[in-house]
């Protein structure tokens, strides 16, 4: 299954891609991601909880980023066992582009099943490979945006950063801004 779309990010370039490779901002967008550790360099290994049609599982697997060009593209793989449910594989080539004051994001993602979740059909794979995509990509999208919103809107008595910016928020302390 294959599928690609792309979604303009209100954001800089610059923390855009801070936060692609932010293993919280990672396990906070995968949706039923109940645990991610690692790093960028290792790898992640991650505990995913998901229900395809009848089936449900608990994916344990890897999550890669790789054909990394800093600030430019990234590819996202993972790939996972759910015990009887089969096994899941997966990945996104990410790409980001200066778009006026924010960054547009695109993303090409290949998925493949076997096992149990196989014999649910393509139709039923391809609607859920594709709304998973779609979930991660909108809850990075939100996060960014979030994080964005409040470095615009500092906290009162907010001590300024080494950019000379006050920062506030979640997602700002969570890149460490």
């Amino acid at each position: 299954m294959k599928l690609s779309d792309s979604r303009s990010i209100d954001a800089a370039p610059a923390l855009v891609w801070d936060a692609i490779l932010d293993p919280q901002v990672l396990r906070a967008c995968i949706p039923g991601c109940e645990s991610l550790t690692g790093s960028v360099e290792d790898g992640y290994e991650a505990v995913v909880r998901q229900k395809v049609g009848p089936v449900s599982a608990t994916f344990t697997g890897l999550v890669r980023l790789s054909d990394i060009i800093p600030g430019q593209s990234l590819t996202i793989s993972g790939e996972g066992k759910g015990g009887a449910a089969g096994h899941a594989k997966g990945s996104a080539a990410v790409r980001f582009d200066a778009q006026g004051a924010g960054t547009l994001l695109t993303y090409d993602v290949d998925a493949a099943v076997g096992g149990k979740l196989a014999q649910l059909g393509s139709r039923i794979i391809d609607g859920f490979a594709k709304k998973l995509a779609d979930e991660f990509f909108t809850r990075f999208q939100a996060a960014v945006e979030a994080g964005e919103a409040d470095a615009a809107a500092p906290e009162e008595g907010a001590a300024p950063d080494e950019t000379g910016t006050s920062k506030k928020g979640w997602f700002r302390r969570m890149i460490g801004g």
